[in-house]
């Protein structure tokens, strides 16, 4: 491995631990719940989305909390989309 790689993993390792230096516009993942089912969560500029029957009656729902709790500090915290 030559110096400019190994001076580009040192780097990338010192990003990772500030975490206030990175924050998400857009995302989408899937979360599994329970009974195997499998919903499209997605983060656009600040607003969740979730495919799930709560979501679409509240806002908010335990997919989009869990994400906000994996992305902790990265994200916007409790903006929906309505």
């Amino acid at each position: 491995m030559d110096y400019g790689m190994i001076g580009k993993i040192e780097k990338s390792k010192f990003y990772a631990e500030e975490r206030d230096r990175i924050e998400f516009e857009s995302l989408r993942v899937t979360v599994r719940g329970d009974n195997d089912s499998v919903h499209w969560v997605a983060y656009d500029n600040g607003i969740w989305n979730c495919d799930c029957a709560f979501f679409g009656s509240r806002g908010v729902c335990s997919h989009t909390m869990a994400m906000e709790r994996v992305l902790e500090g990265m994200v916007k915290i409790g903006e929906v989309a309505y």
